[in-house]
């Protein structure tokens, strides 16, 4: 199954590093997306002005990077679009 690039998707990809204990903070200004650890919380910055497709491939980027994800707290749609995220991420890093 391939992943459709919209904003449903970029809802569901959001929902996971929230669930996950993760806050997603949208800014403006001239940086690389990423995430950080501030004062023990947890907080995703994405350009406010990039396109749906660069904020989703950003957020799965940094989604796959973090090993601290609590993924006991997802449901199980964030749970199963997580591991196919994982399964996928090489295709969906070529488009």
């Amino acid at each position: 199954m391939s992943l459709k690039y919209n904003n449903t998707l970029l809802k569901k990809v959001e929902d996971i590093l929230k669930e996950g204990g993760y806050t997603i903070r949208y800014e403006k200004g001239n940086f690389q997306n990423g995430y950080c650890i501030l004062e023990k919380r947890r907080v995703v910055v994405i350009n406010r002005f990039h396109e749906p497709e660069a904020k989703i491939n950003s957020m799965v980027e940094i989604l796959l990077s973090i090993t601290d994800l609590e993924t006991e707290n997802l449901s199980s749609e964030s749970a199963q679009l997580l591991n196919q995220l994982q399964i996928e991420k090489g295709v969906l890093f070529q488009q």
